[in-house]
């Protein structure tokens, strides 16, 4: 009889992913952004055949795809080791190296599209205005490149032309929770929202002819919803909204006059299809729990990329006959049985508010009793129903894991987004003490067995958790989290700029509170043997954060240990690094934990 071993960490971390595809305007060939030998590439199927081939080698990561309507070439946005400045490069259909089309090193380039007849190049760049961003157009033929929109008092984004190219949208982003729609017709520049104020956000809009604009938006709302703007009677109508539900992304069906509408409603999505013509709307089961990109081809079809808590990113076709897999990912070695799906559960905070979370549960026999704390990152982002192969590891082996989606997460509206704002450090880490107390209090954790890691916001909350908290926990990971929020401020890019003082706090006016929110002012309550991990190339939370914290618990003759990833940014773009990290992770715990 044939004995095999257990699944092993890589067994887990082999899974590949998807960043971003798009398909051939005559739908002959989909390409997409996959890292199938380590790295990512771009990589191609011809369809119906859904064999894929390899188109390049330059092992980065891509941002953003956009096929030529004409067929001919395909535009990529890739970057350098984690750094997020993507350059503009076109490769032809049968693939080869990279021809850069508008590069600018240390510059980044985003949201690229192509005019209806391929000769345009749209996209927005921070290499002329580093905080306030530019919307440009560039002439493939002449070499001729114009600025079409310049924020001055938010960083602004370029997001779609009318269908004969007279008027442009785009968007101000002030914040996270405040971000206005606007189109530019010749001189005139037209809010598509009735006022600025209150504060509110409009997250998609899209042209659906020369005069009419459809856009998702919670203007005096607490949770989005779809509206129209009448150009020709500057007039705004809100057409539907559902209950609970925050719509957020949206995709123009130019075949069937239609909208095809995601919605975001705590931790999983929905989807919908609304026929403008009658108003009539539809929900759509969809493949996946999560939601990242639609693509609508010109002759209707639909094409997906998402993922559920067990099964990682896919690309997906919608047929007659409901959804066609395009991709196979899955956990190789691993039995279905053996992938752990979330509970949803809510409780109670310290104020009331009730505060949803995920919580992942070994097999009986394989508990270990030891349950992790995963704040996420963000703050204002959210945990979702989606794949994550370090958490289906570390419930394979054994550990518990519970994720709450406290205040500041996105999902539940845009009132509980907004309690995060200048409250970093309060009442969000009193949400996961809440937590902590409600596991303790169901039976589901024990005050001596709980360990605490993060990444982002999520690593920034484990190093405040560790100081302001220590006797709940016995060990702690942070990945890329700040410890000083005076430091993080300034050393943000610059088009966080000038939404930092509302996201973070204001250096002079906080003060106080930013002192107290700081990891590094608590630093002889930092006991606990700490694991920290960190990109040189970050743009978002620089090195010199978790040098800060690492030197400083050092020099206090403190447990710490530190793993520094020279060609990663904020993330892992390849899986040697990302393997590497959560092995030691599981050591990290595994030691602690005896």
């Amino acid at each position: 009889m044939l004995n095999f071993p257990q699944p092993d960490v890589e067994q887990f971390f082999q899974t590949y992913g998807i960043e971003t595809f798009a398909v051939s305007p005559d739908e002959s060939q989909l390409v997409f952004s996959t890292n199938f030998n380590g790295k990512y590439n771009l990589w191609a199927m011809d369809l119906p055949s859904t064999f894929p081939y390899p188109l390049t080698f330059h092992n980065q990561s891509c941002q953003h795809l956009a096929y030529d309507p004409n067929g001919k070439f395909i535009v990529a946005v890739v970057d350098e080791d984690g750094d997020e400045n993507g350059q503009v490069y076109a490769i032809p259909p049968q693939g080869g190296p990279l021809k850069p089309i508008r590069a600018n090193q240390g510059s980044r380039h985003d949201f690229p599209f192509l005019s209806q007849d391929g000769h345009r190049l749209y996209y927005t760049s921070n290499k002329d205005d580093e905080t306030y961003m530019k919307g440009y157009c560039y002439d493939l033929a002449s070499e001729d490149e114009e600025v079409i929109v310049h924020g001055e008092d938010a960083p602004t984004f370029l997001l779609d032309t009318s269908p004969e190219e007279k008027s442009f949208l785009y968007l101000k982003a002030f914040a996270n929770t405040y971000s206005l729609a606007y189109v530019k017709r010749g001189n005139e520049d037209i809010l598509l929202t009735p006022a600025k104020e209150p504060q509110h956000t409009v997250s998609e809009a899209v042209f659906v002819s020369e005069n009419e604009i459809y856009l998702l938006t919670n203007y005096e709302s607490d949770f989005s919803y779809l509206a129209k703007f009448d150009l020709d009677t500057n007039s705004f109508e809100k057409v539907l909204d559902l209950d609970q539900e925050e719509f957020g992304k949206m995709k123009y069906d130019k075949s069937a006059k239609s909208l095809y509408i995601v919605s975001e409603k705590g931790a999983a999505d929905h989807l919908y299809n609304y026929k403008i013509a009658d108003g009539s709307l539809k929900e759509l089961e969809a493949p996946v729990s999560v939601i990242d990109q639609i693509i609508l081809s010109d002759s209707g079809n639909v094409y997906l990329r998402g993922d559920s808590a067990t099964v990682p990113a896919n690309l997906y076709q919608l047929n007659d006959q409901g959804w066609n897999s395009l991709t196979n990912y899955g956990v190789p070695g691993v039995k279905n049985e053996e992938l752990i799906a979330p509970e949803y559960v809510t409780y109670s905070s310290f104020d009331g508010l009730s505060i949803e979370a995920l919580l992942y549960r070994p097999k009986p026999e394989k508990d270990n009793g030891h349950v992790i704390l995963w704040p996420h990152g963000g703050p204002q982002a959210a945990e979702r129903d989606s794949f994550r192969s370090l958490f289906l590891f570390l419930v394979h082996q054994g550990y518990s894991l519970f994720a709450p989606n406290f205040r500041g997460s996105t999902g539940y509206g845009l009132e509980f987004m907004k309690k995060v704002e200048r409250d970093w450090g309060g009442a969000p880490r009193l949400d996961n003490i809440a937590g902590l107390e409600w596991l303790i209090e169901q039976g589901y954790a024990t005050r001596d067995k709980i360990l605490l890691m993060g990444g982002s916001y999520g690593g920034y909350m484990a190093l405040l958790l560790h100081g302001r908290h220590p006797e709940y926990f016995k060990a702690v990971v942070d990945i890329f989290g700040p410890c000083n929020l005076f430091s993080f401020i300034d050393s943000v890019p610059e088009h966080w700029k000038p939404a930092i003082a509302q996201f973070v706090g204001d250096p002079a006016e906080d003060k106080g509170k930013l002192e107290q929110d700081s990891p590094i002012n608590h630093l002889e309550f930092m006991t606990k043997p700490m694991l920290v991990i960190q990109g040189a190339n970050d743009p978002r939370v620089v090195k010199k954060e978790s040098d800060q914290v690492v030197e400083a618990l050092k020099g206090e003759g403190r447990d710490v240990e530190y793993i520094v990833l020279e060609d990663e940014g904020h993330g892992f773009s390849k899986k040697e690094n990302e393997i590497l990290v959560y092995r030691k992770v599981l050591e990290f715990f595994d030691q602690h934990i005896q």
